[in-house]
């Protein structure tokens, strides 16, 4: 077994059966050559090529080749630490729980992931020049919520800012951001894109894991929204939003908002308004033991989500919504390895073949959104392609046919290829 980044300059990956990421069916007897980070061929004839030349051959043995996996809903610095670290924790150990965790998740397989609160910029920074090993990241940086809103960390005894407070330890490490009014909130999503945000995030609405907000409650004007919108628009990019009710839906979407993060409280009507106007539903097959909560008022919160959850996903499909998938795990580092056991619970309401799609091409259309704030447009993610970047996983088993594979990465996931250098190879 190896491990580490290892970086051939040609590799030729061999007598593979290749899930090309959007493509129903897959092909067999497949050679695919990379080149430095991008893949230069997929091609059934033989590829030309010894190791006497410099070229690192793999013998897939008719093995399972497909793109890396990405989530689009992640917190990386939340996936890897608790509550308690984020209040009481050294800074240092914040973001060094945050860099083992993006290696933890590389090795998952999952390539690419879309951070949705944290400061992860200058993580994705050291991994993107090699320092360290992750996934490629699009940060948000931190969550903008408004005073007793979703990201509101504060103690409840806490004055706010606005009226001479000091900020909460979340704001202080950029996990969150409170502003309140139209001049705040252009501030804050200013303040992220200058840290290096590839999109904004908001939150909308109640949440379970927030202590001052029933999931009913609406969250930021409209005129605070559409505010946050211009702002993003202004440098190339969008906003997604933490919400889960019609009621907050209907208003992200009237002021512009790309992707809805959760819905799972959507009714009928509110998922084909979304289906209608474009917007990405961005959602996570949650169970309710994902998460867990110490007191009655927050379990019953999580408990509702997780309800809403089979019905929205058919209806997303009736009305041929835009759909991606996340996980959200959060404060739990000790469930960070349940994101393999997420992805395959995709199956569960979709077929194999469309989870998979989801899991790579699918949320890499989302990530495409960020525009000019999008720093890995030198190549196509979530594709096995001429000219995509070599992002891979050669799998022991057949996911199309099992999905439950993917489940289990330690055991099933042979080789993993990021930006063409070899990560993991127990071949």
């Amino acid at each position: 077994m190896t491990t580490g980044l290892h970086a051939p300059q040609r590799m030729i990956i061999r007598n593979v059966r290749v899930f090309d990421g959007v493509s129903d069916k897959t092909q067999d007897n497949v050679d695919v050559l990379v080149e430095g980070p991008h893949i230069v061929a997929v091609s059934t004839s033989p590829v030309a090529g010894d190791s006497s030349e410099g070229v690192v051959q793999i013998d897939g043995k008719g093995r399972f080749l497909m793109p890396g996996l990405s989530d689009a809903h992640v917190h990386l610095m939340g996936n890897a630490n608790s509550m308690v670290d984020f209040l009481q924790g050294p800074t240092g150990a914040l973001y060094g729980n945050t860099i083992a965790e993006a290696k933890r998740m590389l090795l998952r397989g999952f390539t690419t992931v879309r951070d949705m609160g944290g400061d992860t910029a200058p993580v994705k920074s050291l991994i993107d020049r090699g320092v360290f090993e992750g996934p490629r990241i699009f940060p948000s940086q931190a969550m903008i919520s408004q005073t007793s809103g979703h990201a509101d960390f504060s103690f409840v005894y806490d004055v706010p800012e606005e009226f001479g407070g000091k900020p909460a330890r979340t704001e202080e490490i950029h996990f969150t951001r409170i502003a309140d009014g139209v001049p705040r909130v252009l501030a804050a999503v200013r303040e992220q894109l200058r840290q290096g945000a590839s999109q904004i995030k908001l939150t909308l609405g109640g949440g379970a894991a927030s202590m001052y907000d029933p999931l009913n409650t609406l969250q930021y004007t409209p005129d605070e929204i559409k505010a946050a919108v211009q702002a993003a628009s202004d440098y190339g990019t969008y906003v997604a939003t933490h919400v889960y009710t019609p009621a907050g839906i209907s208003r992200a979407i009237d002021a512009g908002v790309k992707s809805i993060e959760h819905g799972h409280l959507a009714d009928e009507a509110t998922i084909r308004h979304i289906g209608e106007t474009g917007t990405w539903l961005s959602m996570q097959p949650f169970a309710e033991d994902d998460h867990h909560y110490p007191d009655p008022v927050r379990a019953g919160k999580n408990a509702e989500i997780c309800h809403g959850t089979e019905q929205v996903y058919e209806w997303a499909k009736k009305y041929d919504v835009r759909t991606a998938w996340g996980t959200d795990l959060l404060l739990e580092p000790q469930s960070a390895a349940r994101q393999s056991v997420m992805a395959a619970r995709l199956g569960d309401f979709y077929s194999n073949v469309e989870a998979l799609r989801t899991l790579t091409s699918g949320n890499a259309s989302l990530f495409e959104l960020a525009g000019e704030r999008n720093s890995y447009r030198g190549g196509k993610l979530g594709v096995l392609a001429e000219g995509a970047w070599a992002d891979m996983i050669l799998v022991d088993g057949d996911p199309i046919a099992d999905l439950s594979v993917i489940a289990d990465p330690d055991a099933n996931f042979k080789l993993i290829v990021k930006n063409g250098q070899i990560v993991k190879n127990t071949l």
